[in-house]
């Protein structure tokens, strides 16, 4: 302290109005100078948050406003003027004073010595070394993190000596001083990333699989550019390093109220935005369903019970209170005594429970379920690829299913919940049926033999079609238009859709020969039809009019890609028929039709509450996601639209109609064709005028869907508008006017949550904007529809808002468009 005092009237000599590079013993920074990097990247000196006149040294990024800080020095001891300084104290610490020559704060490193000097590098990272030498580094920010987690930062955890470097939030957004929230990796056998709420569990990513966290499906992972975990087997330190380094600053930020965001500001646009953050549903919050509950983000209920479970306490459980969790119907058996004995359930796509244990030496799932099988404590297991063996012994904790992603575990329960039948009764009446089975099969078999005959003609004409629809090979011959407009399926494989083909006298039988009475609707490919197969399933059957604009290139991108794609936003196609001249779809019956059918007629628009209609956006936004990046082809839809949302028995939302769509492949981010297809009102500007589509096209679309469903009204409707071409300038013209109030649905009445269908008007407008790059992600739609901040970018004038006069519409169409028996699907022609 005797250095210091000593050393203070020398500081104060310093003006106070310049920017330096490097603090020595002899050069601090005092209130109004400030500590650059070379890169002027990031900057040090004094601030206060906000309105607060507490004075704090911090590091910000230099150039971005408002001012964002990622790293603060004296959280526990704010200086209450402005007589502050930041120097090289004289026993080689770095060290915050305030203007009596109290230490407010120290970096506090054990070597002392008086020729020490800080720096900021352009990472972020303030270092404290002796001299110039990168050798002889005394203490650096990077190892003593407040709230912020930078690119090359690294997170440790020493397994041995039990210490981590964690993130601390903010207490408030105005009090920088240590907050209830901690962030930092679990020590245990499997790595994963936790938060705290004290020395409560908040949350938690999952275990690491060598690529992500399991829990954090949707995490993006690249080579050198993104979150990278190794250990160091001789320090036995589990360092997680978020690696990527971009034109875009960017960090990870543990906010005071607990939430993890990443943000990211964008040099060019000058503006910040959250491309992700981990609280995106209540199923983020640790253990909400309690023991042995899962926690389903799309669900009609937000937590379930495993099967073989059921809840502790029923009244709690429908009260919405989960934290009691499920407990056992049936007790395990281990013994296996008497011929009863245990067995596993499988639960898919979702994030592993806590607490597991690895199992070293075990190479495969069988062997890791003889190990669980074995020992009586072992009540799950799971063998995951990057990982290896994981079993459970006590309650499971902490479950999410996904809709997309996520692992398989395997239940252990009682023989009796899984359905299992033992004893010489049961064996006997066994074996009865299988001999009736294979009596069945036999006759079955003969009777195929004497009408093989019969049936050779058609067989021949279906094998040819066939071949030609698995080969890919030229469809010019059929009629069809040219080559150029197929995408085949990774590179010209020549494997087809493995589809059930359905005969057509079933199918004709199944809907009463096409009977008018179960006709559903009709579309530009033809008319649909319900129908009921001999089981009592109930289908939805599309036969291709021989009048339709469509063909067998529709029918075979629709089979080709539907029949590869699995999600629960995603009509489920049951198989197909080729006979002769007849080309059918046969689709899982949906009762509710189309959203259109609900949206737009007034006798059934009050069915559809606020709810409803938001999870329906949701349910869409999803289906749209996985296609765009979660399938294992990248797919764009190209004609969504109300009609093409169907709606099961609950009203949840499911896509169809994939006959316009197109694959992507890995490297394409967009493409030009001479043949537009899709629906007027929802076609992006450069679509249907240019011939260009992307991803963003069908954003496009969503938002326009967006909208309407706000509405209540169809985009095309303002034909004839006094004021806009269509729903798009309405809603344009009152968001403006700041009257968006006015163009929801009357339908809703008042009950709805006006921040929240706010919001959607929001996203639908950015998601409208004329110019495809200043339109989101379907991943950033999803986000923003999920999150409670109302801080968007603000929306760009939508496509299609300028009106034209009725006879320049007139001429346009006449000469541009070419629409399908129904008036709705629209084709472009162009002169050869």
């Amino acid at each position: 302290m005797r250095n210091v005092k000593a050393l203070l009237p020398f500081l104060f000599l310093f003006p106070s109005c310049t920017a330096i590079s490097t603090i020595t013993p002899t050069q601090p920074i005092k209130e109004g100078q400030t500590l650059l990097s070379p890169g002027e990247v990031f900057e040090l000196g004094f601030f206060s948050p906000r309105t607060s006149t507490n004075r704090y040294v911090g590091i910000w990024y230099h150039s971005v406003p408002p001012q964002t800080v990622v790293w603060v020095a004296n959280r526990e001891n704010p200086l209450k003027d402005s007589s502050g300084v930041f120097a090289v104290s004289g026993d080689g610490n770095l060290a915050v004073l305030d203007g009596r020559g109290k230490t407010l704060w120290s970096s506090g490193t054990s070597t002392a010595s008086n020729d020490t000097t800080a720096t900021l590098e352009d990472t972020g990272n303030l270092i404290l070394r002796i001299g110039d030498s990168n050798s002889s580094i005394l203490w650096e920010s990077f190892d003593h993190p407040t709230d912020s987690f930078l690119p090359l930062m690294k997170l440790r955890a020493d397994l041995k000596t039990g210490k981590r470097t964690i993130l601390t939030s903010w207490k408030g957004e105005e009090d920088p001083s240590l907050g209830s929230f901690t962030l930092g990796l679990e020590l245990h056998m499997i790595p994963q990333v936790l938060v705290w709420n004290g020395s409560a569990r908040y949350w938690r990513s999952g275990q690491w699989n060598g690529r992500i966290f399991i829990g954090m499906p949707y995490m993006y992972n690249v080579y050198l550019n993104g979150p990278n975990l190794v250990t160091d087997e001789e320090k036995k330190t589990i360092v997680y390093t978020y690696s990527y380094y971009t034109e875009e600053y960017t960090r990870l930020w543990l906010e005071w109220s607990g939430v993890i965001k990443r943000t990211n500001w964008n040099l060019q646009k000058k503006e910040w935005s959250i491309p992700w953050m981990h609280m995106r549903t209540r199923c983020g919050l640790y253990g909400l369903c309690g023991p042995f509950g899962i926690c389903k983000e799309l669900g009609s209920r937000i937590c379930v019970c495993m099967q073989g479970f059921q809840p502790k306490s029923i009244a709690e459980w429908n009260s919405g209170n989960w934290s009691g969790g499920c407990v056992r119907k049936a007790q395990l058996n281990c013994s296996n005594e008497g011929g009863k004995g245990d067995g596993f359930l499988t639960i898919g796509g979702v994030k592993m429970p806590d607490f597991s244990d690895w199992k070293r030496g075990v190479s495969d799932g069988k062997a890791c379920e003889d190990d669980c099988l074995k020992n009586c404590s072992c009540i799950a297991h799971a063998f995951v690829s990057g990982i290896g063996c994981m079993n459970w012994g006590g309650d499971l904790m902490d479950i999410e299913e996904f809709s997309s992603g996520g692992e398989n575990i395997y239940i252990r329960l009682a023989d009796s919940e899984l359905g299992g039948k033992r004893g010489l009764k049961a064996i006997i009446i066994v074996v009865i049926v299988v001999l009736g089975v294979v009596i069945i099969v036999v006759c079955a078999c003969i009777y195929r033999r004497w009408t093989t005959k019969q049936r050779d003609s058609v067989r021949k004409i279906k094998w040819q079609e066939m071949t030609l629809f698995h080969m890919g090979r030229n469809l010019d011959a059929l009629g069809n238009s040219s080559d150029a407009d197929i995408r085949r399926d990774g590179g010209n494989q020549t494997q087809g859709p493995e589809l059930p083909i359905f005969e057509f006298r079933m199918i004709a039988k199944a809907t009463q020969h096409f009977s008018d009475a179960n006709k559903l609707g009709e579309g530009g490919f033809g008319p649909v039809y319900k129908g009921k197969l001999p089981d009592g399933q109930e289908i939805a059957v599309k036969r291709l009019s021989k009048t339709s604009g469509q063909g067998l290139q529709e029918f075979k991108n629709e089979v080709m890609l539907i029949s590869k794609l699995q999600h629960r936003n995603l009509v489920r196609l049951l198989g197909c028929c080729i006979e002769r001249e007849e080309k059918i779809l046969v689709y899982e019956y949906m009762p509710n039709k189309g959203l259109d059918s609900f949206l737009f007629d007034p006798s059934h628009q009050s069915v559809l509450d606020w709810a409803k209609r938001f999870r329906i956006v949701e349910g869409i936004a999803r289906g749209l996601l996985y296609l765009h990046r979660d399938s294992r082809l990248k797919i764009i839809h190209r004609d969504l639209k109300a009609s093409n949302i169907l709606l099961d028995g609950d009203l949840n939302p499911k896509i169809s109609d994939f006959g316009m769509a197109r694959i992507f492949g890995g490297d394409e981010n967009l493409v030009r064709t001479n043949r537009v297809v899709g629906t007027y009102g929802y076609m992006s500007p450069e679509y249907a005028m240019e011939g260009r589509f992307s991803e963003k096209s069908d954003v496009f679309s969503f938002g326009v869907l967006l909208l309407e469903i706000v509405s209540g009204k169809r985009n095309t409707g303002f034909y004839h508008h006094e004021h806009s071409l269509s729903l798009l300038g309405h809603v344009w013209r009152l968001w403006n006017e700041n009257k968006m109030l006015e163009m929801i649905d009357t339908a809703l009445g008042e009950s709805f949550p006006q921040s929240e269908v706010l919001r959607c008007i929001h996203v639908g407008l950015l998601c409208v904007q004329q110019f495809a790059t200043d339109r989101p992600t379907m991943s950033s739609v999803v986000f923003m529809l999920d999150s409670d901040i109302a801080n968007f970018r603000k929306p760009k004038q939508p496509a299609f808002t300028e009106r034209r006069s009725q006879s320049e519409s007139d001429s346009s169409e006449r000469s541009h468009k070419k629409c399908s028996v129904n008036e709705v699907t629209v084709t472009m022609i162009h002169g050869r």
